[in-house]
């Protein structure tokens, strides 16, 4: 029977007419400030004439579906070619697809299971780990969209996997060799993945041709990412394999293009292979272009160690749920939700991407269904539940399991986290479950996370300071020219981040610039591409590519400088587009540009290309708007969100020529209606705007090194015969008093302001004992200077190493301790409550030590545990600013200011150590508090 068999079998009729008046509405909604509607009939490509990318087609299909009552499958979203495609499907539609609440099933960690050791040191030993534990034990659930759910254990994908390593070596994979993995959605996903490891290969993950009629535009897109990976197979699927084969021809290291059955029947048993911790794991590629296709190596050590700091950030165990639809060649669905869940051995619930397009509710119901806790996802899925998501799909809908959902892989919108967490708090989402996150697939994964359970903070900063210099000031509560930025929390534990500026020097808080990072899920480059590593690497910091500036120790992202756009989850590198674009007749070559421009309405990026033409009349400029999108659906794979055609010379450019994408977007939304008035003024206007922020940004740079120079000849200056009065005076008081004066005439002369607050709660009879979170050499200065409190600093003995500290510090009084040998360390804090006893106070760092990042660290007991022993009261004292000044590892101090919180005295309840303990912590709350950085401890 075919299809129009089935047509007429139906007791109605659906006309072409009402379809095609919602496919023009919809068309038409999506090319908003195009130069021109587009034509629709019913043989319209809905990619190439009618502009709809997956987003466009999920609303296209859902408005079908209300307006005719019925329910189209799933599949459609990637099979309908046109608008005739759809009327077929509409003839054979079912009944509206129901989504009401099914019943609950509860997951229980099974007794004994637990997440993988620290020992392992590959993704293979932790597949072998919880095989030998709970082979039985459920890992995936995969929920299909016409089907019941599929399920394997750890047992059944260690099985699967042994098949398809065996099928590779049979056919003569050698160890490190690439493999392609081009595959959907499914169990069979897992199996190859693992397999290819077992059998000593190196996985490349690929994403496959969303629709049928995208295959041959497709492969050739993924063959330059073949070619640099040198991959030896491509395992795909039926689809996809016989025009694969085509690539054998353009890839010189192809072997064989095999389906994943085909691999796993009748194998051999596999020799495994002997992995190491710094072997590659896989290569995860950044690009889709043909032209600079980069391969991130991620080893196994990188990869693992990025597993473990997010599950203590998470706080995963066994007894979590994740449920995930996000594609498994991202990062962000491949490690984020396959990996961690392996390692944690907890069970992952998936479902398609195309399940979740269709029907975001599938996702929000599985949370329900399957007790999920954690799950993730791009902004732009939020703002499609808020959007597609009606309140009667989800009568009955329980979220309260949903403890942790995480936001990353795209800008993040303060609005959309707002409406998300009000939309869906009466359905038991708690106000803290969204966690903005930062990463990028140079760092594995992830880099920078809020802490567990935090409400999201949101910076609301001036827009004039940030776009004309680069601060990012706190805005008035009546300023009506703000922009607000999402906090990402601290970075990743033994991870570091820093904001620099164009000439690499670190800058302050709260100043925009450009991220670095470093750490050990840090890869080492890209696979056969030294030029772009080289780039990729300032000393051994790497560089993300995005703006940022840190407050408080929170990350904020601000944008990217690097030109790739993100529109849901997708990553578009602008130049071969722009290159492409170049060529059609009628374009300007070499006056095209390519960006992307923030959408509130889906909550990602919208794709615009910019393109000069000396074309006027209304008919060729349609033509030519026409021939643009079918390069963009060619070369990304869907059409541009706007094509704006241009007079000559409106493309903002550098005196050398590059192009300057930044100025174009900014040119671009400046215009009405999203639209760029191509007129001299603006690009004059903008120019000048530019220069100004940039001699801004330079006399600012060389403001700080002048700076820098003043303080440390004012440092030198005032040393001098300090360290001379220090050494020479023959009473301590005096000695101490020289210091204090010191300290305040180099802060007076550095213009270093130190503000004190709370001096009232020392004015009572000491000694006391004052403990400070130590952020920066200035602190002791600080003190110093701040606290009119006589006493005797405690100083690690390290110290003492130095000739010239160990006499200064000496002739002030102060106590060495030992750190680390326990026995010398307890005659140090007997030396301690002796000097209490004489009447000695003392001042603390209960760190003990401070580094560049930012955040309050665990406090030791020693200082708690004297207190206790003599009933002296601790007096918390918060210092802020002093990072800022002056960070550890950098020798260019900033202008700033220092302020120092005097805290109530805290008295011991006991002489225990429970009691130093309970001093400990409530010291440590209040310099929490008031020194505004975040809890690390």
């Amino acid at each position: 029977m075919t299809i129009d068999d089935v047509e007429t079998s139906r007791s109605f009729e659906v006309g072409p007419e009402p379809l095609l008046d919602i496919v023009r509405k919809v068309a038409g909604e999506s090319a908003a400030g195009s130069s021109a509607p587009p034509a629709v009939h019913l043989d319209s490509r809905l990619d190439r004439d009618l502009g709809l990318d997956s987003l466009g087609r999920v609303e296209l299909i859902t408005r079908l579906e209300d307006h005719f009552g019925v329910g189209l499958p799933e599949r459609l979203l990637a099979a309908a070619d046109t608008p005739r495609d759809l009327l077929r499907a509409l003839k054979t539609a079912g009944a509206p697809v129901s989504l009401a609440a099914p019943s609950r099933t509860p997951q229980v960690a099974p007794a004994g299971v637990t997440a993988a050791p620290d020992r392992c040191r590959t993704l293979v030993e932790v597949v072998d780990w919880h095989v030998e534990r709970h082979a039985d034990r459920p890992t995936i659930t995969f929920l299909s969209a016409d089907g019941p759910p599929e399920e394997m254990t750890y047992g059944e994908l260690f099985r699967r996997s042994l098949a398809v390593a065996g099928g590779l070596q049979q056919r003569g994979l050698e160890a490190a060799e690439s493999v392609g993995l081009m595959l959907p959605t499914s169990l069979s996903y897992f199996a190859v993945f693992l397999g290819v490891l077992l059998a000593g290969g190196v996985p490349v993950p690929l994403y496959p041709p969303a629709r049928p009629s995208q295959i041959e535009d497709h492969l050739r897109r993924q063959a330059g990412i073949l070619s640099t990976a040198l991959a030896r197979f491509l395992i795909t699927f039926d689809q996809v394999r016989p025009l694969a084969q085509l690539l054998k021809a353009q890839v010189e290291t192809l072997r064989s293009v095999v389906t994943a059955e085909e691999i796993a029947g009748g194998s051999t048993a596999p020799r495994l292979a002997r992995l190491r911790a710094d072997d590659t794991a896989f290569l995860q590629f950044t690009s889709g272009s043909t032209a600079d296709p980069k391969g991130v190596i991620l080893t196994h050590a990188n990869l693992l160690s990025n597993l473990r700091t997010i599950g203590r950030a998470v706080e995963l165990t066994p007894a979590d749920v994740c449920v995930s639809w996000l594609p498994l060649y991202h990062d962000m669905g491949l490690i984020g939700a396959w990996m961690a869940t392996m390692y944690y051995g907890f069970p992952l619930v998936l479902m398609s991407p195309v399940t979740f397009l269709m029907r975001p509710a599938r996702w929000l119901w599985a949370v329900h269904h399957h007790h999920g806790t954690v799950s993730a996802a791009p902004n732009f899925a939020y703002e499609l539940c808020l959007n597609k998501v009606r309140d009667e799909e989800i009568e009955g809908l329980d979220l309260s399991s949903w403890r942790a959902t995480l936001n990353g892989a795209e800008p993040v919108s303060p609005q959309t986290v707002r409406r998300f967490t009000e939309r869906f708090a009466p359905y038991g989402l708690r106000r803290g479950a969204m966690m903005p996150v930062y990463g990028l697939a140079e760092c594995s994964l992830g880099l920078a996370f809020p802490p567990l359970g935090r409400e999201v903070v949101v910076d609301r900063v001036q827009r004039d300071s940030l776009t004309r210099s680069g601060r990012a000031l706190p805005a008035a509560p009546d300023d009506g020219e703000t922009v607000e930025f999402v906090g990402c929390g601290p970075p990743l534990p033994d991870h570091e981040i820093r904001v620099v500026d164009a000439a690499g020097s670190e800058l302050g808080e709260r100043e925009e610039g450009q991220l670095e990072f470093r750490g050990p899920s840090a890869t080492s480059g890209y696979f056969r591409n030294p030029e772009a590593t080289r780039k990729l690497f300032r000393g051994d910091w790497l560089d993300s590519g995005d703006l940022a500036y840190v407050a408080g120790g929170e990350v904020f992202i601000t944008g990217r400088a690097k030109d790739m756009i993100i529109r849901a989850g997708q990553n578009i590198y602008p130049q071969e587009l722009e290159s492409a674009v170049g060529a059609v007749r009628g374009v300007r070559k070499g006056c095209v540009a390519v960006f992307g421009s923030p959408d509130p309405e889906s909550g990602t990026e919208r794709l615009v290309i910019l393109a000069e033409t000396r074309e006027t009349g209304a008919e060729a400029r349609r033509r030519l708007t026409d021939a643009i999108q079918s390069v963009a659906v060619d070369l990304v794979g869907a059409p541009a969100d706007d094509v704006v055609l241009a007079a000559p010379r409106t493309v903002p450019k550098t005196s050398s020529g590059k192009l300057r994408r930044t100025a174009c977007r900014e040119l671009y939304e400046s215009g009405r209606q999203g639209r760029v008035r191509s007129t001299w003024w603006q690009v004059t206007r903008l120019a000048a705007a530019s220069a100004r922020a940039q001699a801004a940004r330079s006399a600012r740079t060389a403001g700080a090194l002048v700076y820098a120079g003043r303080f440390w000849a004012v440092l030198a200056l005032v040393a001098v015969p300090a360290a001379a009065a220090i050494a020479l005076l023959p009473r301590l008081n005096r000695r101490r008093r020289a210091a204090r004066l010191a300290a305040r005439e180099l802060a007076r002369l550095t213009s270093t302001a130190i503000r004190v607050e709370g001096l009232e709660h020392l004015e009572g009879q000491g000694p006391w004992i004052v403990v400070a979170n130590h952020a920066s050499y200035l602190d002791g200065l600080a003190l110093t200077a701040a606290l009119p409190v006589e006493g005797a600093f405690l100083a690690k003995r390290e110290l003492q190493k130095s000739v010239l500290a160990r006499l200064l510090l000496s002739r002030l009084g102060t106590l060495f301790v030992e750190r680390f040998d326990p026995s010398q360390g307890l005659e140090d804090i007997q030396k301690a409550v002796e000097a209490l006893h004489s009447g000695e106070s003392l001042l603390f760092f209960p760190e003990g030590t401070f580094d560049r990042a930012p955040g309050l660290r665990p406090f030791r007991l020693g200082a708690f545990s004297v207190a206790t022993q003599t009933g002296t009261p601790v007096v918390p004292v918060a210092i802020r600013g002093s990072r800022s000044v002056l960070r550890d590892t950098k020798w260019i101090p900033r202008r700033g200011a220092i302020t120092v919180h005097v805290r109530p005295p805290i008295r011991p309840q006991g002489s225990d150590w429970s009691a130093a303990v309970a001093l400990r912590d409530a010291a440590r709350a209040e310099i929490l508090n008031y020194c505004g950085e975040l809890d690390l401890g």
